[in-house]
């Protein structure tokens, strides 16, 4: 049996389906990813093409360079993938699949010559939980709004 992962943006005004077998997992680091993803690095992993569909929606994108496409929603501005012209895959972030935690590990890094030098020491810092810090008053108010981590017949409920 095939295997079968979704996902989508915050919003949930983008959703897609891959049925099929992914990629190894990695992270890219290079100054477009970075800024592309309003992040340190980018956590992709690359998918097939013709293992991926939409199932409601269609991205925006934007060319990063003269070979590169980049995925996102328009409405709430969630970075989608990277896809690069005449390559088989379409490299999804990582963050936009339902079960993201059964994704990895990660297998590499890329782009490290842009590697901003405090990230090689995120293993070592102290972890907390939301709740650690915040009362449940504050929790509550915190109470997502985004689009849950499975399909929805409909959105906004």
């Amino acid at each position: 049996m095939l295997e079968k992962y979704q996902g989508g943006c915050q919003c949930g005004a983008l959703r897609y389906e891959i049925i099929g077998e992914l990629g190894i997992p990695s992270i890219c680091h290079c100054r477009m990813c970075q800024k592309a993803f309003g992040s340190f690095a980018a956590p992709l992993v690359p998918v097939p093409i013709q293992n991926f569909r939409w199932t409601r929606g269609a991205p925006s994108e934007f060319r990063s360079s003269e070979i590169v496409a980049r995925g996102y929603c328009k409405d709430c501005g969630t970075p989608m993938y990277l896809l690069e012209d005449g390559e088989p895959n379409i490299e999804m972030a990582m963050g936009t699949f339902d079960q993201a935690q059964n994704l990895g590990p990660l297998h590499h890094q890329s782009g490290v010559e842009s590697r901003v030098s405090w990230c090689n020491d995120l293993g070592s810092l102290p972890s907390q939980k939301t709740t650690d810090y915040r009362t449940p008053e504050e929790m509550i108010k915190l109470k997502s709004l985004q689009h849950p981590d499975h399909d929805t017949e409909i959105w906004p409920r």
